[in-house]
């Protein structure tokens, strides 16, 4: 199997992580999405591609955006972003929902941008 752009990532297996589950529940993540969108997504969004700068991330960044877009028509891109920028988000994916929302809600960005990934991986749409 051919390593993947990110391979080399601390967050490597979390990005694979959040692919799968792209392909496997494609409906939740673009529910996620609009239940998640708002003003500081931007933000957060800014601030990963500012983190994320250098040779090797970028390498990876466009890999997994390319991905992310074909396997969910760019529905997962801000949790991707966020593995790639912050190599110590990952732990979000694993807290409750509410927990992200309200790290999102006080502008944290890696918790906005990680937020639809949340609520898709626990099946959650509000």
């Amino acid at each position: 199997m051919t390593p993947t752009a990110w391979a080399h990532l601390p967050n490597a297996t979390h990005i694979d992580r959040v692919l799968a589950h792209i392909k496997q529940h494609p409906d939740r993540w673009v529910a996620a999405r609009v239940a998640s969108w708002d003003a500081a997504r931007g933000a957060a969004l800014g601030a990963a591609l500012d983190a994320a700068r250098g040779a090797a991330r970028d390498a990876a960044w466009g890999a997994a955006r390319d991905s992310t877009w074909v396997a969910a028509r760019g529905a997962a891109w801000g949790a991707i972003a966020a593995l790639i920028a912050w190599d110590d988000c990952a732990p979000l994916l694993d807290m409750p929902a509410d927990a992200v929302r309200l790290l999102a809600a006080v502008g944290h960005h890696p918790a906005v941008l990680l937020l639809p990934a949340v609520l898709a991986m626990n099946g959650e749409t509000r």
